[in-house]
């Protein structure tokens, strides 16, 4: 049961193109946009700053932060995926916000930036596809300069539901898809746990459900492009998959269409002490 975000690079150009669209479809949702645009409301973001996005997939993220009138700085991107970021480079290019922002290849557990390097580093649905989550998190510490502010947003997919009428089938189907899709999919629930040796100090945190009901756009996106994974593990027959695919289109056309899964946002500031991880004391 492999993330195809996490295992991404092993994957053919295909599979890129489902996963780039995906991420491009979803920035367009105006209940998944919005919630992006609340955190950053309050970030306070200056004109000069210099931020940072881990694992920024096609740059959908940074292109929005990049059109806001009030920021004239720098956005960095890093991602794993070289198609990913071929993607952000040339889509920043088309939307003209190529001078405000830059994409490269890199590894998110082990940022080649400096210390301290950032006013604001910002990991937006990343941390429940990474392979070490600890280890993101302290260099995102690491990265950022002391008072910076980290911002952290991601779902909570063990709350992941579609509505189906064979219950016992839609159950399994939604831990399939939370399992398959992401390998932390309970991360947001240990953050308060693990942040404060980061040197990481909580400033605010929140959550909102993401709920579309009788209709479905970010939730039909996600069934499509993450059911043949499920498939692919071996959870389910390809005929139990499809089955339970068909009864979200026909929910979906009949106006009778559930699902719902809960995000959570941590805004932080860096404080004088820096969580250093074990292999980083040999």
């Amino acid at each position: 049961m492999a993330d195809p975000h996490r295992f991404v690079n092993e994957l053919d150009e295909e599979a890129h193109q489902r996963l780039i669209g995906r991420l491009e479809s979803r920035a367009q949702v105006p209940i998944f946009s919005e919630l992006f645009d609340k955190y950053v409301d309050q970030i306070d973001i200056k004109s000069s700053d210099k931020i940072l996005e881990v694992g920024c997939g096609t740059g959908v993220i940074l292109r929005s932060l990049s059109r806001r009138p009030e920021f004239t700085g720098t956005a960095f991107g890093v991602d794993q995926c070289p198609s990913f970021i071929s993607a952000a480079n040339k889509f920043a290019q088309d939307e003209g916000t190529d001078g405000r922002t830059s994409f490269q290849v890199g590894d998110v557990h082990n940022l080649i930036f400096d210390s301290g390097e950032f006013d604001i580093v910002i990991a937006h649905t990343v941390i429940s596809h990474v392979t070490d989550p600890v280890e993101v998190l302290a260099e995102m510490a690491r990265v950022v300069r002391p008072g910076g502010m980290v911002a952290i947003f991601d779902g909570d997919y063990a709350s992941l539901t579609y509505a189906c009428p064979d219950h016992s089938l839609g159950q399994k189907m939604d831990n399939a898809l939370a399992s398959t899709t992401f390998n932390n999919p309970k991360i947001m629930r240990d953050l308060p746990r693990l942040l404060p040796e980061m040197g990481l100090e909580l400033t605010n945190a929140w959550g909102d459900a993401v709920v579309e009901i009788g209709d479905g756009s970010y939730f039909r996106t996600f069934a499509e492009t993450y059911a043949p994974y499920v498939k692919r593990a071996g959870l389910f027959s390809e005929q139990a998959v499809d089955i339970w695919l068909g009864e979200q289109y026909r929910a979906m056309e009949n106006g009778t269409f559930f699902a719902a899964c809960n995000y959570y946002t941590y805004l932080l500031r860096r404080t004088a002490v820096v969580y250093q991880t074990p292999m980083a004391d040999k």
